[in-house]
């Protein structure tokens, strides 16, 4: 209980507080100021119109503080004189913090208002006033967690008992005192992404502002009318329009909705949802179950729900994979066909060379790939427009937990079984910059699709056919349990600190809606399209400079009479990819392999293997061709081509095979993913640190497997 002797009406005192008390009507406001014993008020009105202006001043300990009672408003809007008078004191006047009183027996309904003002960047203090009416219908709130959860100091009060009332002061002047405050209020992936690119427009731009980018850029998507005008005659505003109009349409299509105000309004209540159903708890009366519940009562069981998320996951990769072989192969025939034509027309070999085999070969590896990536962005959106990967998140926060990662880790995860460039950019969903960094460290342990033809490759040459499907089963499933026993290591490591908690929301089912999965899916593609293809043309013509350069004529001659002298087309086809063979082992690039052999003799690896190693740092596809031109049987070779499998099976031990693949299964991943993965983490000496991660993890890992591999081989 407080002492009121503390609390004095001379305003003597220097240090001054002035606080905005705002909430709902009929939220105990009035009542809660005339619990401050000894308090002066004074009544008055608010300039201009005939609304009641309370102000209350008072002392506490070194404190003179003065209270502006607000008229009560549901929302933050200016429909009415009083919700007018409100929101245009909070965003004109001038004061240190807002007390927003909440009535804790309806905690939703009011955090309705709590949440718009949680987009002022404004300093707040909550008070869950009516506690001891929320005792009498045993309704308990976990402030603590709540405060945590909203990142806003939330403390309980009643104004009929006066208990709290010194609690809450304490937490004004403690919240006066510090630096601002960093609300917690998150929006969807679609808004915080339109919101992040507004940020940064005005950040680019230097703009001038009151308030934060973050509630200038809030209040832009809301449409609201004096933002709009405030802004309308900068110079900006010629290229903000379009940006504001794009994205509109992007929240309006997420939320299946014309009404950008009626998609804000579900944001907010979803925050709030989420935000009660972590921190409230009541005993009431069971009653009939909803469909959403009754289908929750299944996928998000205990014991059943992980299995019949795994089952979902396995039938999507079975699709992306099946489905989308199909139409690569038209992809691949269409870009052999491209070459052969464009090569026709290129009289030059070097530059035809380049272009044929360098350029149009490096695209084409990125785009054959199109297909599955499509599929698995399709299978993703319809998991997430339906409301079951929220639910997968809550499912699995508690395992993911255990390793030190977050329960949405789990998406930009399993999209890395894809490929690791949109896995990167998904990882934006974390909103904690450590759990989105310990994420993206993690990615590259799921094996991408670029892997495969490597791993298919391998496993036909050493393991007998019905073995096939269970070996390349437990490559991925080894490769992501190591990837959790990474991240632990990091967690207690490079990445120490509290799990960050945050609002799990369980939104309604509902069927999904083609209309966004398609926006979803063709920004996700062209986004994949236009970075990783960029990339993986240069690093295709980087490598086919290595591999062809320098120059050595005299090999070129010799070969080159004695293909003319033979008359077989088997001999000559031999001694063509024997010329091919030499060639490279003299290229910068067979150099290169010469000069790193002997780091790679512990794992068992020749010259060969460390150079396929190298060009897959550009691009995983490559390493099978680079293998075919190095057995002299030419780069036009796939995963499946026999005479490939045999001269791997005859030239390298299984240990070596083994060890050959955790390297590939672990090591950075392809240049075009390593580049995006820089830009997501924020810098370039995120990308040394992955290297060395990565480097060290693979190494270590493919010793002890070659060490192991050998005692039984």
């Amino acid at each position: 209980m407080m002492n009121h002797e503390e609390i004095k009406s001379c305003p003597v005192i220097a240090n001054h507080i002035k606080i905005a008390l705002v909430g709902q009507p009929n939220v105990g406001k009035s009542m809660l100021i005339n619990s401050v014993s000894n308090a002066h008020l004074h009544v008055g009105n608010f300039s201009g119109v005939t609304v009641d202006k309370t102000e209350v001043l008072f002392d506490y300990k070194e404190y003179h503080f003065t209270v502006v009672d607000l008229p009560g408003t549901y929302a933050f809007t200016d429909y009415t004189i009083e919700e007018r008078v409100t929101h245009e004191y909070l965003c004109a006047e001038s004061y240190d913090l807002i007390i927003n009183v909440i009535d804790s027996t309806s905690l939703e309904k009011n955090l309705q208002l709590t949440a718009e003002l949680m987009s002022m960047s404004k300093n707040m203090v909550i008070a869950l006033n009516m506690d001891d009416e929320a005792k009498k219908e045993n309704i308990e709130i976990d402030v603590a967690y709540m405060s945590e959860l909203m990142g806003i100091p939330c403390v309980k009060v009643s104004a009929v008992t006066k208990n709290g009332i010194e609690d809450l002061l304490n937490a004004v002047i403690e919240v006066r005192e510090s630096t601002a405050q960093n609300a917690k209020l998150i929006f969807s992936e679609a808004v915080e992404e339109e919101i992040a690119t507004i940020v940064n427009y005005l950040h680019k731009h230097k703009y001038e502002a009151i308030n934060s980018y973050r509630n200038i850029a809030i209040n832009l998507l809301k449409n609201n009318k004096k933002t709009y005008e405030k802004l309308h005659d900068n110079p900006i505003w010629t290229e903000l329009q379009p940006i504001l109009i794009e994205a509109s349409k992007h929240v309006e299509l997420h939320h299946d909705s014309d009404d950008i105000k009626e998609a804000f309004a579900e944001e907010y209540a979803s925050f709030n949802r989420g935000i009660v159903a972590e921190v409230l708890y009541q005993e009431v009366k069971i009653e009939k179950k909803t469909i959403t519940e009754k289908i929750d009562s299944v996928l998000i069981h205990p014991i059943a729900g992980i299995p019949i998320f795994l089952f979902f996951m396995w039938g999507l990769f079975q699709l992306t994979f099946e489905i989308g072989s199909i139409p690569m192969d038209w992809i691949d025939a269409f870009f052999g066909w491209l070459g052969d034509t464009v090569g026709a027309t290129i009289a030059n070999d070097d530059i035809r060379s380049l272009v044929v085999d360098g350029i149009i070969a490096g695209v084409g590896a990125v785009i054959l790939f199109v297909p599955n990536i499509i599929i698995l962005f399709i299978g993703i959106a319809l998991l997430e427009s339906t409301g079951y990967m929220s639910r997968v998140a809550f499912l699995l926060d508690g395992f993911f937990h255990k390793f030190g990662m977050h329960g949405q880790s789990f998406i930009p995860l399993v999209t890395g079984f894809g490929c690791s460039i949109p896995a990167y950019m998904s990882a934006r969903i974390l909103k904690n910059d450590r759990d989105r960094l310990l994420t993206l460290f993690i990615i590259g342990f799921m094996s991408c699709g670029a892997r495969l033809p490597v791993y298919v490759l391998f496993i036909g040459a050493f393991f007998a056919p019905e073995m096939a499907g269970n070996i390349l089963f437990a490559i991925y499933i080894g490769g992501a349990m190591l990837g959790m026993i990474a991240a632990k290591i990091l967690k207690m490591t490079a990445f120490q600190g509290e799990d960050e908690p945050f609002v799990m929301e369980m939104p309604k089912y509902r069927l999904p809606s083609l209309k966004l999965i398609w926006h979803t899916v063709l920004t996700k593609t062209m986004m994949y399209l236009k970075k990783a293809g960029t990339f993986i043309a240069a690093a295709s013509m980087l490598v086919w400079f290595l591999s062809n350069y320098p120059k050595n004529l005299f090999l070129e001659n010799e070969y080159t009479s004695k293909i003319e002298a033979v008359q077989a087309e088997k001999s000559k086809i031999t001694l063509e990819n024997k010329l091919a063979e030499v060639l490279l082992e003299q290229s910068y690039l067979g150099q290169i392999g010469k000069f790193i052999e002997p780091a790679f003799a512990p794992l068992g690896f020749d010259w060969k293997m460390s150079v396929a190693l190298q060009t897959g740092l550009a691009a995983k596809e490559v390493v099978v061709s680079t293998l075919g031109v190095l057995y002299a049987l030419g780069s036009d070779v796939d995963a499946q081509n026999n005479s490939l499998i045999s001269a791997i099976s005859k030239n390298i031990s299984f240990a070596s095979a083994m060890s050959f693949i955790v390297v590939i299964m672990i090591y950075l991943p392809c240049l075009a993913a390593s580049i995006v993965f820089t830009r997501e983490a924020g810098g370039v000496k995120y990308f040394f640190y992955l290297f060395t991660f990565t480097s060290v993890i693979a190494y270590s890992m493919a010793f002890i497997t070659y060490q192991i591999a050998s005692m039984f081989s």
